[in-house]
């Protein structure tokens, strides 16, 4: 199963908070649904005024629809301007969010050119909106080295960058680097205090184990958010970090209150159908699931879907949701995207050992963060090696950062099992399924009946 990430990511990232593409927090020149026209540039006789580029709004809270008409008018104005550097910036940043909120890696191409379009025409010395776009592409093709590279280039320019210092928090997370994650949003809260920086802030700390102090922030997040976007992303958040203790009901209030906002919001309907997945609701969940896969067809959500239709019987329709994955897998691998974290983990859970074992290696080789390890862990598992797994377990799940996760734990008890050491397996499944009892339709199914076996409750 993949494991629940922040809304976006990314990481991706982000989030949603569910495994995908990191968080990128990038600005637009919108007003929420329209292009507001200004003179800040004299397009001299007979040409249409230029988009102001000046209303900074948060792409990644952007409903689609609203993202999709800036796109256009940035195109337009652009054909009118091509020698605006700053347009062809936001086009990039436009295209890196379009691509994460609709699961089409073939924008990643466009905003590259987008972004090296904006530096041919002013210099990068000057030009921190195309460095921070670049960060943020970067991030979202998973080249979290790069991202971080390209971020601090862009803080060079601007210390003040909010796209940078976002980016900065996502690469360093995604890397494994928690103690300068924790510094690096610090930083981000002092020079750039905003919605981005505050949900970045309590993934740090839910990842440091303090979920008390990440909802403390969220909660006041969402008490200066004000538009219906920010409203939903926040309540998003809160909602996922609810579920992900097992606390579904709270988690639906958090849901119903960001649909409320904005009904248009996938990762808040995403979230409101893995929690009625967890209560037994699967009418509801499959509703759900089966919305956010038709306009947002990306691993986590097709796994999370395929998993609910396997526990329901119906096995040819959860094997066309894996095989979905194998096709976006290979489309984003094609559009310069480093898809090995999320084959890793599909292909140890349904089928490909062999396969999940060599992604698994090449994403260890990039990154050391939890989630490398624990992926990194069942993939081994899947393939008999499960002395070599347990160590990799064990540093997904040890003290340090402090970050519990239910399906890591699984995964854990699991590989115990398999080595025969019965009381430590009772222990983590038990952990599991105390932690959150419906974490995964399959995995939960498998834990109890492990459990079970082992001689414990299930």
């Amino acid at each position: 199963m993949l494991v629940r990430k922040p809304q976006s990511a990314p990481r991706e990232g982000r989030p949603g908070r569910w495994r995908t593409a990191a968080v990128v927090a990038v600005a637009l020149g919108l007003t929420a649904g329209s292009v507001a026209y200004g003179a800040a540039d004299d397009p001299g006789p007979g040409r249409r005024p230029a988009p102001a580029l000046a209303a900074v709004v948060p792409v990644e809270r952007l409903a689609a629809g609203d993202l999709a008409q800036g796109v256009a008018a940035l195109q337009r104005h652009l054909e009118d301007q091509p020698r605006d550097a700053t347009g062809w910036a936001t086009l990039g940043a436009a295209y890196v969010e379009q691509a994460r909120t609709t699961g089409d890696p073939t924008r990643y191409p466009r905003a590259e050119k987008a972004f090296g379009r904006s530096l041919e025409l002013r210099p990068a010395a000057s030009n921190d909106a195309a460095l921070a776009g670049r960060a943020a592409l970067a991030a979202a093709r998973h080249d979290f080295t790069g991202a971080l590279r390209q971020a601090d280039r862009a803080l060079a320019v601007n210390p003040y960058s909010e796209r940078a210092l976002s980016v900065r928090v996502d690469a360093l997370v995604e890397l494994g680097r928690y103690d300068q994650a924790l510094a690096a949003v610090r930083l981000a809260d002092r020079r750039r205090p905003g919605i981005p920086v505050f949900t970045r802030y309590a993934y740090v700390l839910e990842l440091r184990g303090d979920v008390a102090g990440a909802r403390r922030v969220l909660s006041r997040a969402r008490q200066s958010a004000f538009g219906p976007a920010d409203v939903a992303y926040v309540s998003t958040a809160l909602g996922q970090l609810e579920w992900s203790r097992g606390a579904y009901k709270e988690s639906l209030e958090h849901f119903a209150a960001a649909l409320r906002a904005d009904p248009r919001h996938l990762p808040a309907r995403e979230g409101r159908g893995r929690a009625y997945a967890a209560l037994g609701d699967t009418k509801r969940a499959l509703a759900d699931l089966e919305e956010v896969v038709r306009r947002y067809p990306l691993p986590g959500q097709l796994a999370a879907l395929g998993e609910l239709y396997e526990v329901l019987g119906r096995r040819d329709r959860a094997e066309e949701q894996y095989a979905l994955v194998r096709t976006w897998t290979r489309l984003a691998r094609a559009n310069g995207v480093a898809t090995d974290l999320e084959s890793a983990l599909v292909g140890a859970d349904h089928g490909d050992a062999a396969g999940a074992l060599t992604a698994a290696r090449a994403e260890w080789g990039r990154r050391r963060s939890v989630h490398t390890a624990d992926a990194l862990a069942w993939a081994l598992h899947a393939n008999g090696k499960d002395r070599e797994a347990l160590a990799y377990a064990e540093r997904a799940t040890a003290p340090s950062p402090g970050y519990r996760n239910a399906s890591f734990l699984f995964h854990r008890g699991m590989i115990e099992r398999a080595l025969g050491d019965d009381a430590a397996a009772r222990r983590d499944l038990r952990a599991a399924l105390d932690l959150n009892p419906g974490f995964s339709a399959t995995g939960a199914r498998t834990a109890k009946a492990a459990l079970a076996a082992t001689g414990g409750a299930s």
